[in-house]
Order: structure tokens, then C-alpha cells, then sequence
């Protein structure tokens, strides 16, 4: 399953996962070895692969013919795409889509490889052992397209209010793959608010983006408890009619800054979230469609309304149901917990503007995104740092003016970088990591941050803040781990962050327990980061009842 909706009628477009591949390991004493796997697979959850490190061949067979492309929404964590036995594609990074084009494609049946790689290397500086796992195979969907002369690659439209109504800016990608001119006619509509078309010149094998701001009236508003989308189709045609197509879906909602405050639609929003990881037992980070609807509304049952993607980029299928369901997301590239030696890697400045890059073409349509976040938790106390910090969220705002951006930081009082993003964010852990009361220590750090940092008077979000429990450990003693510490230690601190005036939310760490690399191991029972609200298996431990209750008892606008 790719997406929950069709998004295109006219072009060809063949899922290649949600069925049978074939797997071989590269290395180690099964090498060779051939197991049929449903894909999307991490190999972890395989028999006698739940901590193989390296390389993986999948292999699929395929009929096609002419232009072809190729696309894939996440291979972990670098892939190398061959057809037929020959190079044809690369990429780096989990946890974002890129695509392959197979241009004048001999008539017949053809030979997929794909050689997943997740392998820790000085070539990668985002997939490092870290406190999650990271897992190895085709974790995300994969479709082959059958294209004619020339192709929608995407189509960009964000709202934006006016004193009448709303604007929607249009940009939308079309790509010549002849070796010829071509003259098209592009016609983008959206269901009933308007329609246009335009006229555009391709010359031999150029990319050109149609830019234009067109006035959509006064649709209906996407709010979290009437989340209204609208579809929105481009088609191209030429002398002997519509040839290509593609559908996305946008909801008209505004989200901006004013003060101290986060503002969804003019009202001043309280964020009552989770941070997520895309990790299951069953699945590693291959979730499929119905593990994430389960955690939504498990989600949903505990009152909140929003969710944290860390440390990542998530699979389009889980924004898609966010889309639907009126559930707000902060949305950040891949970076964790990188120190200022890991930021000089060469390969980290340019891999992490890819990510960025990458999310925002592909997830920029959609409208639960509210934030984008980047770099959780790295050097934000060096002068380096900054630089990187600065580069990144420049990238942000030359891809997409219309949301706030920020950063979860943990550097206590020390941060130099709060003056560059719209909101300021932190990640805290009193109760856990040290004993100081969540009621004090909360609002000792506000303060700093309004008295001390260039982030005074900004919004200001607690992004991460927590305590471990081991599922079934009880124990009168109160002992950290135990069940009974930590949904006493949540009740101090939800109540400190959202009594806390001037603060605009919380992101509990974290939603559900989940399994960490292998290489990295700082205290974590089990190998496993504990602190979910929620088992790996998604049982609950005592702290649901008591978060269900606090995150019910505040409403979503303060």
C-alpha cells in the first residue's frame, strides 16, 4: 500500500510491494541463502537476521516496456537499484522516497535488485548507532510507473489566507523525457474551487515548474475535529488528449506564530502529544497500514492531538491517516543526538539538507504537518553548530514559508541557537535523569529561555519528557523502572509543563517502547528504550490511565 487514496487514472502505475520478493543476505553464514519475504521487510524480523549488519539483495521480477520509473518511499539505510544486472540508481537515507528512470525500457520481463545496506560508516552521518534501531531492508512501499513523453513529478499547493478567502500557491513540476521539443497543456483543478490551464514549452529533456497563485474562494477549513481535504488533479495533454496525471489531497488551514503563541486557524493551540518511533516486534520499522491505524487511535484514546515523527521522516501512509483524522505532526529530518565531532563529518551537512530537501517535496501538500523540526538534540552550543543549524533552517524557509520552524534541544541553558527558529523547544527530563520536582524545574528553564536566550518571547514547547517503566515491573518501593515511578513521575510533570504559562504543549517521551541498536547501549533494559506509555506490544502500563485523564482534562485551545 502506498498511499490511502488514488493519486493517479491515467498514468500506469503497478505496486511492486504488498507482494513476494526474494531475499538473500550478502555476508555472514547464510549468505547465498534465497527466502521468499513479503515486502516492505526489515530483515530483523526474519529467522536468524535479528542483528545482521550489512548487506541484502531483493529481488523481483517485472514486465514493462518504454519509459519507466521507478519509486521507492524508504529503503534502509542506503540502496543501490539494479535492473537487468546493471547499476541504474543510488540513494542515502532511510527514511525518505527517491525515485529511478528507466528510459526506453525493452519490451518484456525484467530483473529487480535492490542491495540494501545498513551498515554504520563514516559515508553515513545520519545512521549512526543511536538509541533506536536502525533496521535494514525495503521498510516502505514500492510502484513502477509506466510514463509517456512527459510527466507530472509533482504538484506543490499551499494554502494561504486572505481578507476574502483563500489563495492556494501552485507549483508543479513537469519533466520531458523525449529528445524532442514538446508542447503540453496542463490543467490543475481543485474540487469545485477552481480550475486552470496553462500552456508549457518542454524543450529536449527539460524540467520546468508552472508557478501560480490562483483564489480558491472560501472552502471549508481543515480543523482537528472536522478535518476537511480537498483533492487537487493536474493532467497533462497534448494534440491527441490527456495522457498523464496525478492527485494529491490539501486541507485549508493556516498555522503561523504570534507572540508567545501557536496559532491553528487564528486560536491559540495546546499540543498534547506523543513522540513516535515507526518501531514494532512484529514489523521493525515496516509497519503496515493497520499497526499504524492501531496506534493512532490508541493515540487518540489518551487525548492527544498531535505527534512527534522522531527522529525522521515518516512513511506518507501515516500522514495520510493524519490528514484524515484532524491529528497535528511535527515532522523533522534525520538527526539524533549528534556531537559536534559527528556534525564535522564531511557527508553530514550535505546529507541532512537531502533529508530536508526530500520531506518537504514529498510531504509539503500536507496539511496535519504543522512544524518542521530539525536536528534533535545535537550541537546547538557551538559556533559550529550554528552554522549547521542556521544552513538547515534557511533550507526550510526557501522550501515552505508557511510553517514554524524548530529544533528539540537538551543543551541546558547553553543553546545559542534560539534565535533562529520561530519556536523554542526543549527536551527535559526532571524525575528521571535527576531528581529535581517537575514543578520547579520546568519552570526554571522557561524563565531562562524568556530572560536569558534570544528566544524570548517565542512559543515554547516541551518536546520530550519522560520516565522508564519496564511493562509488569511493580513495586510498592516506588524504585525507579518500576510501573508505579513512572506514572507517578508523568503526573508531576504533564501537570508542571501545561500549568506552565506561556508554554504552548507537550511531547511525552515517547508513545510506545521500542528496541535501540545493538552498538549503542547507555542503561536501557532489554536493549530497549522503556520509556513508552505503552509496551513494544502495545499493553498498557499504569501511566495510560493517568496521562488519559491529565490530557483529557485540558482542552486543545488555551
Amino acid at each position: 500500500m502506498l498511499r490511502t487514496f488514488e493519486t493517479n487514472y491515467l498514468r500506469e502505475v503497478t505496486e511492486l510491494s504488498s507482494s513476494l520478493w526474494e531475499f538473500s543476505p550478502n555476508e555472514g553464514e547464510f549468505q547465498g541463502n534465497v527466502y521468499p519475504v513479503w515486502v516492505p521487510c526489515c530483515w530483523e524480523n526474519l529467522p536468524d537476521f535479528s542483528a545482521y549488519r550489512g548487506t541484502g539483495s531483493f529481488r523481483k521480477e517485472f514486465e514493462a516496456e518504454g519509459n519507466v520509473r521507478l519509486v521507492f518511499k524508504g529503503v534502509s539505510h542506503t540502496a543501490t537499484v539494479l535492473v537487468d544486472g546493471k547499476e541504474v540508481g543510488s540513494h542515502y537515507n532511510a527514511y525518505t522516497p527517491f525515485s529511478v528512470m528507466l528510459k526506453d525500457l525493452e519490451p518484456g520481463v525484467h530483473k529487480l535488485e535492490v542491495i540494501a545496506d545498513n551498515r554504520f560508516s563514516e559515508k553515513s552521518a545520519l545512521h549512526v548507532p543511536n538509541d533506536y534501531m536502525s533496521y535494514g531492508g525495503i521498510s516502505r512501499g514500492v510502484a513502477m510507473e509506466e510514463l509517456e513523453g512527459a510527466y507530472i513529478e509533482y504538484i506543490h499547493a499551499v494554502p494561504e489566507r486572505t481578507e476574502k478567502g483563500w489563495n492556494v500557491k501552485l507549483a508543479v513540476k513537469v519533466v520531458n523525457l523525449e529528445d524532442a521539443e514538446k508542447i503540453v497543456e496542463l490543467q490543475v483543478a481543485v474540487d469545485g474551487l477552481f480550475e486552470i490551464t496553462k500552456e508549457v514549452n518542454l524543450k529536449a529533456g527539460e524540467e520546468v515548474l508552472v508557478e501560480e497563485t490562483v483564489d480558491a474562494g472560501t472552502p471549508e477549513v481543515w480543523e482537528m475535529d472536522h478535518p476537511v481535504l480537498y483533492t487537487i488533479c493536474a493532467v497533462l495533454s497534448d494534440a491527441d488528449g490527456a495522457f498523464d496525471d496525478l492527485a494529491d489531497r490539501i486541507g485549508f488551514r493556516e498555522i503561523k506564530t504570534a507572540g508567545k503563541d501557536i496559532l491553528l486557524n487564528g486560536k491559540k493551540l495546546r499540543i498534547k502529544g506523543f513522540c513516535r518511533h515507526e518501531d514494532h516486534p512484529m514489523y521493525g520499522c515496516a509497519l503496515p497500514v493497520s499497526a499504524i491505524e492501531q496506534d493512532l487511535q490508541i493515540a487518540k484514546d489518551l487525548g492527544a492531538n498531535s505527534i512527534r515523527t522522531s527522529h525522521y521522516p515518516n512513511d506518507e501512509i501515516f500522514l495520510d491517516l493524519c490528514d484524515e483524522q484532524g491529528i497535528l505532526v511535527w515532522e523533522e529530518n534525520h538527526a539524533r543526538g549528534l556531537v559536534l565531532e559527528q556534525m564535522q563529518n564531511p557527508n553530514f551537512e550535505p546529507q541532512a539538507e537531502a533529508c530536508i530537501q526530500e520531506m518537504i517535496t514529498a510531504h509539503i501538500n500536507h496539511p496535519c504537518i504543522i512544524i518542521w523540526g530539525i536536528l534533535n538534540e545535537c550541537a546547538s552550543d557551538t559556533e559550529y553548530g550554528y552554522e549547521c543549524y542556521k544552513k538547515q533552517y534557511d533550507l526550510i524557509r526557501k522550501l515552505d514559508t508557511s510553517r514554524p520552524r524548530s529544533s528539540a534541544s537538551c543543551r541546558f541553558k547553553t543553546d545559542i541557537c534560539f534565535g533562529l527558529p520561530e519556536i523554542v523547544s526543549y527536551n527535559l527530563y526532571p524525575e528521571w535523569y535527576h531528581d529535581t520536582p517537575a514543578n520547579e524545574y520546568v519552570p526554571d528553564i522557561y524563565n531562562w529561555v524568556q530572560t536569558g536566550s534570544e528566544g524570548a518571547g517565542k512559543p515554547f514547547l516541551v518536546t520530550e519528557i519522560g520516565a522508564g517503566a519496564i511493562y509488569g515491573y511493580r513495586n510498592q518501593s516506588m524504585c525507579k523502572w518500576t510501573e508505579e515511578y513512572q506514572a507517578k513521575a508523568l503526573g508531576d510533570q504533564i501537570t508542571a509543563v501545561l500549568d506552565q504559562e506561556g508554554c504552548s504543549g507537550i511531547y511525552i517521551w515517547q508513545f510506545c517502547d521500542v528496541r535501540i541498536s545493538n552498538e549503542w547501549f547507555s542503561n536501557r533494559p532489554r536493549t530497549m528504550n522503556n520509556k513508552g506509555i505503552v509496551d513494544e506490544y502495545r499493553r498498557r502500563k499504569l501511566s495510560y490511565d493517568v496521562v488519559k485523564k491529565l490530557y483529557h482534562s485540558y482542552s486543545d485551545f488555551r
